[in-house]
């Protein structure tokens, strides 16, 4: 059984910002746990908008607080997220992320993160060379 509190985490390594100041994300479940998905708490903060596109990963994100939307860049399509709002990236989807407010997203990525992660110049997490092999 693994348990971790949230304050805990905030306090290790497993909190990342953001080089470009978009967002913070305290990572509570890695790859290192041995679970096969990763699930982390990011803070989206107010007036982000950058462009992301996850190439090797899938995401499922849940927001707790905060406004915001997400725009598919395949179709222009533009969703709204508010508390209670889930959004899949199940295709890889080419995405911009807006916040409107500051955004606290619940998410999980398959396969599971390290914790070390940012995004490179596309948008996405690069893969751990033995995740390649």
């Amino acid at each position: 059984m693994i348990v971790r509190t949230l304050a805990e985490a905030n306090k290790t390594s497993r909190r990342v910002v953001s080089p470009d100041g978009n967002w913070e994300s305290t990572r509570l479940l890695l790859k290192e746990d041995q679970m096969g998905f990763s699930f982390h708490m990011t803070k989206i903060y107010k007036g982000a908008d950058f462009y992301m596109h996850y190439q090797n990963h899938l995401e499922s994100v849940y927001c707790t607080a905060g406004k915001g939307e997400i725009e598919n860049l395949a179709d222009g399509t533009k969703h709204p997220i508010e508390p209670g709002t889930i959004y899949i990236l199940d295709n890889h989807d080419k995405h911009i992320l807006r916040a409107f407010e500051e955004l606290t997203l619940a998410c999980v990525f398959n396969p599971p993160l390290t914790g070390k992660e940012v995004h490179n110049a596309e948008g996405a997490y690069e893969l751990e060379a033995e995740a390649l092999s």
